[in-house]
């Protein structure tokens, strides 16, 4: 689906340049990407039509006359983005695509433009912990019908987003795995829809540090405080035992029979975060491992946020997605008790463990 028109421009005089960028003009004004069928758009773009001209409607009232050139249009903008964060490709190949027609310095502002009015005009609203009681039981009773587990409103997990070694503390992310990255951290609900996203941290960073650090961690020892004794996360054993984040019991000669089926049913339950991780990264390649992000790792962040909040704009649109492959990235242990209130997790969870078997 892409022109084979490899705009370099090193070695040519101005008239051959003039002349490929008036090709590039040609593509972009002859080409509108909403003529096509919904199924052709979305394989394309991967988000509907309807997500489509909502994001455009965004961005052409936020986007700053300056930066608007009559060359690139804001639909030709959403479209390059878009198609990038779809495939993953580098910035001139996305460039060449039949529906962009955009030289790679251009394609580079037109991104960080798009990327801008997405994640301060779309991300706090559609990426959002529940807060609300209605909202709040919705999530715990739908896990509850699924898998038995009681109280859940959330499960958390890490996945590491490969990046090139930044010029700046490279050594701070290289991770376990031996590869640059980012250590992102996740929390999704029933529907796979991701509630809290931390993208901030070098992949060297124990998943952890990354949670004892959070907002999240923050939020929730407070309501916790405020007297709330019925809401967790479950994480894996890579995270910290606390009252509201559940963890599975270690394994070992001193497991029962009952703390097997305990943790199965965690486990059943706790997959959906790793199923979320999955459908956004096979949805926005740019995210997935092979393609590995060509940017700094502020910019990377950046393109990490705006892909989870088209991730959570396509559940909330109710769209199809192919079920992934679930690829163990293993568990981070950590047998430390940082916050100190360890006894009272180990407590809830027998409690738990009492409550479904």
């Amino acid at each position: 689906m892409s022109v084979e028109l490899w705009f370099e421009t090193d070695s040519e005089d101005e008239e051959d340049y003039a002349n490929l960028a008036a090709e590039r003009r040609r593509i972009r004004d002859n080409s509108n990407p909403l003529d096509q069928t919904e199924k052709s758009f979305i394989r394309l773009f991967r988000v509907s039509k309807d997500i489509f001209v909502y994001l455009l409607e965004i961005i052409t009232a936020k986007i700053n006359p300056v930066q608007l050139s009559t060359s690139v249009s804001p639909t030709v903008m959403l479209a390059a983005s878009l198609r990038f964060f779809a495939e993953g490709n580098y910035q001139k190949g996305v460039g060449n695509d039949r529906y962009i027609g955009l030289a790679q310095p251009t394609m580079s502002k037109v991104l960080q433009i798009v990327l801008d009015i997405i994640e301060n005009e779309v991300c706090p609203t559609v990426i959002q912990f529940p807060s609300e009681d209605r909202e709040t039981n919705a999530i715990k009773l739908a896990f509850y019908q699924k898998t038995g587990f009681p109280g859940v409103i959330g499960c958390i997990d890490g996945t590491h987003i490969s990046i090139i070694p930044p010029a700046r503390d490279k050594h701070l992310y290289y991770n376990r795995k031996e590869f640059h990255s980012l250590n992102v951290l996740l929390v999704c609900d029933n529907n796979l829809m991701i509630r809290y996203l931390d993208a901030n941290h070098p992949g060297s960073s124990h998943d952890s540090f990354v949670w004892n650090g959070s907002s999240l961690n923050q939020l929730l020892l407070q309501r916790y405080n405020n007297g709330e004794r019925s809401s967790w996360l479950l994480g894996d054993a890579g995270y910290p035992l606390k009252p509201f984040l559940i963890t599975p019991f270690r394994t070992g000669a001193n497991t029962t029979e009952r703390h097997t089926r305990f943790n199965d049913i965690h486990s059943k339950t706790r997959i959906t975060v790793e199923r979320s991780i999955g459908v956004a990264k096979n949805t926005f390649r740019c995210l997935l491992g092979a393609r590995q992000l060509h940017y700094t790792p502020e910019k990377a962040t950046q393109i990490i946020n705006v892909c989870v909040a088209l991730h959570n704009l396509r559940i909330q649109h109710k769209m199809d997605y192919d079920e992934p492959e679930l690829a163990d990235e293993g568990e981070d242990l950590d047998l430390r008790d940082v916050n100190g209130n360890q006894n009272e997790g180990v407590r809830i969870r027998e409690q738990i463990l009492n409550n479904i078997l």
